[in-house]
Parts: structure tokens; sequence; C-alpha cells
């Protein structure tokens, strides 16, 4: 994910829609700690094109098991800030509930070591710990979606801007730097198994063309990868699970960059299933190059390719008083207008995009991420007290360039798939019309692309 224009941070299918990448995992389980699946709640696709207040387009020969993503991290804090989710009909709803219900089958949660100070103040952007992950991943769950985790190595955001260490590995060797990731690793997964959540990816880092973990030098990173990725085959084998590890990384519009980094994996001999790329349809050049990039993986490197990242605006609006990243004017890809319809018709067309290139699946950032309080209010001390904005004031001495100096609410409301008071926009539906398409019916207003 980006801010203002520069990338500031920033995959999970349906228990009866089970899709494995994995091979080579056995199913031979040897840990006595894996739990029975908890019971679930599965929502069949439509089976025909259904009427709806958006027009989609059908995608043809799209599959049911195509992921159909969305990363959800920051639910949690919102709720706790006092933000309240509804179903179509306009009544309380758990949020992962009508996220099924519109069709998502996997859901991405971001994990960050320690997002805390010393007493105990959070650095906001979810708070996204690993207790975090367990709760947000049993409701995931609950409602058969498989979840995606992404381990960022850090106390807080990662991104190409800045890859921080999280404190505790302060002053740490590289060799010792391994292993506390690789340790790390393995217990985060056996607390989440342990808890029911069905884990089908595991992210390896996030975004990490410029280093991971404080480590800037390509042979360092992939020493780093190889302890995250040992220990999730482990963890993989000990419960029997087949869960895929993917590589994240993004500025996709240097193609050159990308492929150099692909080739340095496979001569390393990084043992990964899926090449994961962030793409932002303003920010990351046309769908055009994105699918030659996602070609040339699949072609050259015998990997799988999922967007771990896309969004687009449904309004030019702010909810919370606080600077989006996208402002809805400047940044506007032409004929996608910033409106409910617009958002639609962008994601309709990145999943037709992303499919025909041979792309296993699709993930949206953050589209449960709403304002917390109204935008001519101050709403500062609830994004302070529950981190429920993109950072706090206290995480200014851990990133004191970018948090401690821009701290403050969310910059993404404006392209959130729910509106500024926890509704679902119908643009939500795309994820299930994606197959056989909707046609608009009665007054809509929705611009049609």
């Amino acid at each position: 994910m980006k801010k203002s224009g520069v990338k500031f941070v920033a995959l999970c299918v349906g228990a009866s829609l089970c899709c494995t990448f994995l091979s080579g995992c056995g199913a031979n389980n040897k840990s006595s700690a894996a739990k029975a699946a908890m019971e679930t709640t599965t929502f069949p696709l439509p089976d025909g094109p259904e009427e709806s207040d958006i027009y989609v387009e059908p995608i043809a020969n799209i599959s049911d098991d195509f992921i159909r993503g969305m990363d959800a991290s920051s639910v949690l804090a919102l709720e706790n800030s006092g933000v309240t989710y509804y179903n179509y009909e306009g009544k309380e709803q758990d949020v992962f509930m009508t996220l099924a219900q519109s069709g998502v089958n996997y859901i991405r949660l971001r994990v960050w070591n320690d997002p805390y100070d010393e007493n105990g103040n959070g650095y906001g952007g979810g708070n996204n710990d690993v207790a975090t992950a367990v709760k947000l991943g049993k409701r995931a769950t609950k409602y058969g979606m498989k979840v995606c985790i992404d381990f960022h190595y850090s106390d807080f955001w990662a991104d190409p801007k800045r890859q921080h260490a999280p404190k505790a590995w302060k002053g740490m060797s590289k060799e010792e730097k391994c292993n506390a990731l690789y340790e790390f690793t393995k217990e985060s997964l056996a607390k989440l198994l342990d808890e029911g959540v069905n884990v089908g990816m595991v992210q390896i880092g996030n975004e990490i063309n410029n280093g991971m973990a404080g480590e800037v030098s390509r042979p360092a990173v992939m020493k780093l990868l190889q302890s995250g990725s040992r220990a999730v085959r482990e963890i993989s084998k000990d419960y029997g699970k087949d869960i895929q590890i993917a590589v994240h990384y993004t500025n996709i519009e240097n193609d050159v960059e990308i492929d150099n980094i692909a080739s340095d994996l496979s001569e390393f001999g990084l043992d990964y299933d899926v090449f994961a790329l962030s793409y932002y349809p303003f920010w990351d050049g046309t769908i055009e190059n994105m699918q030659a990039v996602a070609r040339n993986i699949q072609k050259k490197y015998g990997k799988k390719v999922v967007i771990a990242e896309t969004s687009y605006c449904y309004t030019s609006e702010d909810g919370d008083g606080s600077a989006n990243s996208l402002s809805g004017t400047n940044d506007i890809v032409d004929g996608y207008p910033a409106s409910v319809q617009g958002q639609a018709s962008m994601i309709r067309d990145i999943f037709a995009a992303a499919n025909e290139a041979g792309i296993v699946g699709v993930f949206y950032w953050e589209g449960t991420w709403i304002p917390v309080g109204e935008a001519n209010e101050d709403n500062s001390p609830i994004w302070e007290k529950y981190g429920s904005g993109w950072a706090s004031s206290f995480a200014a001495d851990y990133d004191p360039t970018d948090a401690g100096l821009y701290y403050g609410g969310c910059s993404w409301d404006n392209q959130a798939m729910f509106d500024f008071h926890g509704h679902p926009l119908v643009s939500l539906n795309v994820f299930k019309y994606l197959k056989y398409g909707s046609n608009t019916v009665g007054n809509s207003t929705a611009d049609k692309k």
C-alpha cells in the first residue's frame, strides 16, 4: 500500500472451495497439537447473472476457486474504536460474514512482531500482532474463508521505503536474525493453527524490493527468506496442512527489476510457491504491463503469481478529516470514475486481466478500513487509543521519519468497499458476480463504465 504517491506499506478460499497450490508437503501429521477444523458456514456463488444496482460483465472461464481475496487487517482496531459494520439490509452483522456472502473466499492479514512501545501504547495501523491475527483469522475461518498471513518481519509498516527490524532483533548478527525469524514464523503459525485458523498461504515478507528486517544486501535477504520458508514447510508438515509460501514485491512498472529479483530467487534456490505482486492501477503502470510481468514469472521461473494488493476509490470525499492516499481526482484512471460503479468496473477488469494472464487470484487491500469519527471532528484521541489510524504518535521512536511526522487517521477510507458508516457498497458484490456478471435494474444512478 502507498501513501501520498509513495509506497508506505503496506493471500485464503472457502472451506468448500479449497484450492491447493502447494505440492511436496506430505500429509504426515506429527503434531498432537493439531486441532479439528472449526465449524464453518459457507455461501454458494450465484449460478447465473443477478440483478443489481451495478453492472458487471462476466469473466469467461474464471474458476470458482480463483482467489477472490480481501485484506481486512484493521477490522478489530476499528471495532474497538466504535465502528459498526452492517449487512445489505442495514442490520448489524459480522463483517466477515458480509464479505463471505459477497463472494470473498480468502482473507489476508498482516502481522507485525511487536507494534507497541515500552508502555504498551500501540503504533496504529490496526496494531496487528499475532493475537490480533488469531482473533480475525478465526472469524474468517468461521465463514468458510482461507487466511493468508502476511508477515512483515517488522514492528510496523514494511514496504520499499522502510524495512525496520523488530526491536527485539536489534543488534543481532545476520545469523542470529535468521534464527529469530525462523522461530517467530514457526511459533506464530503454530498459534494460529492451534486456534483453528485455516491458514492457506503465508507471505514471508511484505514488498521486499529493497530489503527485509533491516537487511538490505541481496544475500542477507535471501538467507532470511530461506529461514522463513523452512519454518513454513516444517509447520506444514507437522500439521499435515498444505500452506503456500509467497514472496511479495511491488514497483512492477519496472519489469526489468522484477525479472532480476525472480532470477536471483531462482539462482539462490529459494523454496517458495507464489510470486506476489502489488498492483495499484493508478500507481503501478498499465494492466498490459502487469500481465506481461506475471506471464514472464510463470513461463521463465515456473512460479504461480497472485496480485497481493490492489484497490480503487468509490468517491473523492474524505471520511475522517485525515488526508487520503488517493484523492479521487488527480489519480483517477481514464474510464473509471470515482463512483461505486467505477470501483466495481475497475476491480472486475483487474480480475479479468489477471485471469487471462494465468494469475491465480487477486486480493483487494483493506476494503474494510472505514473512518473512525466524522470528517469535521477531532478523532485523534480514538486513533491514538485504539490504533485505528494509519499511525499513532507512539510510533515516532520506531519510525521517526514517516509515522513520527505524519501520523493520523485512515488514508484509505474512500477506497473501502463499505461506506463511511459501515454499510457495504453494492460494488462489494463484484466478487460474486465475476463468473456470471450482473445487470442493472430499477432506478439505479450508478455510472455504467
